[in-house]
């Protein structure tokens, strides 16, 4: 390591400390520390269940042995395993990385210095380390021969990115030594004048310019660059700064797009930045789900055209949805926006989070947005990009809370927490946290500065928050919150100070932009961050496909009101309000035909039927069940008197 490297232990997620053109700068997760709130639990399960059951796993098949045996330390026979396998256990070690740096984990710790071994050992001498060859695999072939799907240089950046995080956490290089003779040897074989082509899988121009953050070697930075500026490989896309859409793999494109936003970060690159923030408006504008998911398509796990977000078909990758998020924070940390901060919390609590289970240890690889029945989370897939992704993403929160800049502090996730920064001018300043968001909207947070001084505390007023208050030691601040924006209070702040900030959490309808053909006449719930769905789980009575809403005019809660269930599902909120349930009974009695004549006879009847509401993550947690985010609007008048049925007592099926 650099000797000028700046103290290991202040590096963020990623460490845009010393980038010139990044507006915000990252904190070091050990700074944070998540208390009795929503996300702790979480990351507790990860720890204590997910990452070792995923260990146990990949021992099982077959994945460490394979290194092992390509280092000559184990006699076993190779186990088939998909091109990208490698990454997955890189993306655990990465995650161990993390979590060390937040806390003490020595099952995890003990675990991974053990295949660290394994790994340097398995490293051949000029640091070329890809099993899928011809020195390690019956079925190999020869280096970057068949870069195009081969997944070489996806999995060596996944390596860097492991050394990188478990040096930052425990200072020790073995790791880092690994990732970094790689990249080395990267250097001689790819460039201008030497292999002029990149990866299929976009990840290592990321890999390589945080490498180059954590050694200053230059040439890590200039073989982004390369990379960067070069057509991908897989479908033969322009390069990312010249891409007109978002096309193709989603991942893919979530994962370029972070390498391109990194780029700008230490250049200044403008016309990198100007098709991000491009791209960027093609996302939000028509390939992003309610829910922050991303991919229409399951072939190719692709974006569809703009407006096509299926429901029952939506792919929404679990992974898509973690590079999306890694983008939005990237085009954050470049600009300073709100809206990249609400799209983060938003892919965060919806999108992300459905992809693993309250235990978790069971994992989405799609989360559709209707489900008739069948779904249900599993420990271990053919392709395992996932699991690894979501261990990684949970260990890693912390550093998503807080940057600061030259001015101040910014907040841009709210969660019970504390933090103990260092501002510009060597100013040592805590911030205490305290709320139950996203369940109540009251969030307090208690500045303490080592000494009394002036800077501005930034917070972010998410884009639904209209009618949020902001206040200081108890009186109104005189600036008006702005949805979408943040909130910046700049004054001379004394140990005790306290900020109050209200936000609205009341249920709301949403509807979607009529070009989203299956959302026609279709509305959804929000409370606060979370998108709420309707499961047969808790409407047991009524057929949840057949579920509509009548909303009474100008009230957008739909008359659903908001009741804590704090045994339900691990403690959630839930929506309960009014309903139209299709009574089946009806149906069975009258019109079979699929297609008819307009207006030839009445439709089944509707009646009023309470139903509830959960979050959307927690989903398919208690067994097989039918599931819809959007439900059709009805204008029919409803009530018993609508069905006969109801009113001579049958029961309704």
């Amino acid at each position: 390591m650099r000797d000028d490297y700046p103290d290991r232990t202040l590096a963020g997620v990623v460490d845009t400390s010393r980038s010139p053109y990044a507006r915000l700068r990252t904190v070091p997760l050990r700074a944070v520390r998540l208390g009795e709130g929503f996300w702790k639990p979480r990351r507790q399960a990860n720890v204590a269940a997910g990452m070792p059951r995923f260990l146990r796993d990949m021992e099982e098949h077959g994945v460490v042995d394979n290194f092992r045996r390509a280092a000559g330390r184990r006699d076993v026979p190779w186990r088939q395993a998909s091109y990208a396998s490698e990454s997955d256990l890189y993306k655990w070690l990465e995650a161990v990385g993390f979590v060390l740096q937040t806390q003490e984990a020595s099952h995890l710790r003990e675990a991974a210095e053990a295949i660290i071994e394994d790994l340097a050992a398995a490293q051949g001498p000029d640091g070329y380390l890809f099993l899928h060859t011809s020195l390690s695999s019956p079925e190999g072939y020869e280096r970057f021969s068949q870069l195009d799907r081969s997944h070489e240089l996806y999995c060596a950046g996944h390596l860097m990115r492991a050394g990188i995080a478990y040096y930052r956490a425990t200072g020790e290089e073995r790791l880092l030594q690994v990732g970094t003779r790689f990249a080395d040897y990267l250097c001689t074989e790819f460039g201008p004048g030497k292999r002029e082509v990149t990866d299929g899988h976009p990840e290592v121009e990321m890999a390589l310019i945080e490498l180059y953050r954590a050694t200053g070697e230059r040439r890590y930075l200039d073989l982004a660059g390369f990379f960067l500026s070069l057509p991908q490989s897989a479908g033969n896309l322009p390069p990312i700064a010249q891409r007109p859409a978002l096309v193709g793999h989603a991942v893919r494109s979530g994962y370029i797009c972070c390498g391109g936003a990194d780029w700008y970060a230490e250049t200044g690159d403008e016309a990198m930045l100007k098709n991000l923030r491009y791209l960027w408006q093609d996302l939000v504008r028509g390939k992003i789900y309610l829910t922050g998911g991303v991919g229409a398509r399951h072939e190719g796990e692709a974006f569809g055209e703009p407006y096509e977000l299926p429901n029952a078909r939506a792919y929404a990758e679990t992974c898509a949805a973690i590079a999306h998020a890694m983008w939005a924070w990237r085009m954050l940390l470049a600009t300073g926006e709100a809206q990249y901060a609400d799209t983060l919390e938003t892919i965060l609590y919806n999108a992300f989070l459905s992809g693993v289970s309250l235990s978790g240890d069971e994992y989405f690889y799609v989360n559709p947005l209707a489900s008739n029945g069948g779904y249900r989370r599993v420990p271990w897939f053919g392709c395992n990009c996932c699991p690894p992704n979501i261990h990684r993403m949970l260990a890693s929160l912390p550093g998503y809370f807080f940057t600061f800049s030259g001015d101040g502090v910014q907040l841009h996730l709210y969660d019970a927490c504390k933090a103990l920064l260092t501002l510009p001018e060597r100013t040592a300043v805590r911030l205490d946290v305290r709320t139950r968001y996203p369940w109540e909207g009251s969030v307090e947070v208690v500045v303490t500065p080592a000494v009394a001084a002036e800077f501005t505390v930034s917070l972010r007023i998410p884009a639904w928050a209209e009618g949020a208050l902001v206040q200081v030691n108890g009186d109104p601040a005189e600036a008006e919150a702005v949805p979408g924006t943040y909130f910046n209070l700049r004054r001379l702040w004394q140990a005790g100070d306290r900020i109050h900030l209200r936000l609205p959490l009341k249920p709301r309808l949403v509807e979607s932009h009529p070009r989203v053909g299956e959302n026609r006449c279709a509305v959804a719930l929000q409370r606060g961050p979370l998108v709420y769905c309707f499961e047969s789980t808790d409407n047991p009575t009524v057929s949840v496909p057949d579920l509509a809403l009548a909303p009474p005019s100008g009230d957008t809660t739909g008359g659903f009101v908001a009741e804590s269930q704090p045994d339900l599902l691990h403690g959630v909120t839930v929506l309960r309000g009014p309903g139209r349930a299709m009574c089946m009974l009806c149906a069975a009695g009258g019109e079979t035909r699929l297609y008819r004549t307009w207006g030839c006879g009445p439709y089944p009847a509707r009646y009023e039927q309470e139903v509830t509401a959960i979050p959307y993550y927690a989903w398919a947690n208690r067994g097989d069940c039918t599931m819809r985010v959007w439900l059709p609007l009805t204008h029919e008048s409803g009530g018993v008197a609508a069905c006969p049925h109801h009113l001579s007592g049958e029961a309704t099926a």
